[in-house]
């Protein structure tokens, strides 16, 4: 089997599930766990009856921020308790969510009092969704040329179809990059109440934030395109390989033959038969002796 076919079919094999791997970790909202432990709060205040610890207990009931939850790009749900005085919505996967605010647009100007940190992080997550809508159309830019490349044959297409899905790796590599960004300025600046450095200490005694399954299936989808575009690349070698031998051999069919030289200057010049000497006896082939024959 020639290297072109095999190596075609594993990195069309290895850019599907780049592309699947992608997509779910895009659309699904796991990439955060935020475990809450309501209980020991609860307990906690409970036992403090002072004004402060009365505040905390009116946040413990109605901010979302207090409540378990799960994070993605566009939702954050609540898969044990939800909180009250927040509007949710139920998911595709049947949990209860509400939207992430990116303000595109600000119709109520909302943002008018941000910080210049809220405001690096706000555009930090707003270019990481671009960046993997961006990454994603080069993707489908590759299946384009891969699939004109494929019915081709053509070395080109293919090698245009590596480089795509390298640019698509980058893109989404750079979006993974920009989201832990805005993870790191949610953590270590003060960019709003509901973010780390403006939490209460018992509530960050009682909770616990783990990266989860979406955010492990986009690292490995970034990997997995990487390594298609690194067999596309092989795959378009193999192939103009391929190609210089079959023109090779077609060559050797169409040069025409030439003689050799000398094989003209022997047919050229027939070899004269001995002639007799002069005057003398004229032998024939059959005679041995002599003219006369005994």
């Amino acid at each position: 089997m020639p290297c072109s076919a095999v190596t075609l079919s594993l990195a069309t094999i290895t850019s599907i599930i780049a592309v699947a791997l992608l997509a779910i970790a895009f659309t699904t909202d796991n990439w955060l766990y935020v475990e809450v432990k309501r209980t020991n709060i609860q307990n906690y205040l409970s036992r403090h009856s002072d004004v402060q610890s009365q505040a905390l207990l009116d946040s413990v009931n109605s901010k979302y921020y207090y409540f378990t939850r799960t994070k993605g790009l566009f939702r954050v749900c609540y898969p044990k308790e939800r909180p009250p005085a927040v509007k949710t919505y139920l998911s595709p996967v049947e949990t209860h969510c509400n939207n992430v605010n990116y303000y595109i647009p600000d119709e109520n100007n909302e943002t008018r009092d941000f910080t210049e940190d809220a405001w690096t992080r706000l555009h930090m997550g707003r270019s990481m969704i671009a960046l993997f809508i961006i990454s994603f159309l080069s993707v489908f830019a590759a299946f384009c040329t891969g699939v004109t490349g494929c019915w081709r044959r053509s070395p080109g297409n293919i090698t245009a179809t590596a480089i795509l899905m390298l640019l698509a790796c980058l893109l989404s590599a750079g979006a993974m990059g920009l989201w832990h960004g805005v993870e790191y300025y949610e953590k270590e600046k003060v960019v709003g109440e509901e973010f780390y450095q403006q939490w209460s200490n018992v509530l960050r005694d009682n909770c616990r934030v783990n990266y989860d399954w979406s955010y492990m299936l986009a690292w490995v989808g970034v990997g997995w395109s990487l390594i298609a575009a690194i067999l596309f690349s092989g795959s378009a070698m193999c192939l103009r390989g391929e190609r210089e031998r079959e023109e090779a051999i077609n060559m050797q069919y169409l040069m025409p033959v030439y003689p050799q030289k000398q094989q003209y200057a022997y047919a050229s010049y027939p070899v004269a038969a001995p002639q007799p000497y002069p005057g003398g006896p004229y032998y024939t082939q059959g005679s041995a002796y002599g003219p006369y024959n005994y």
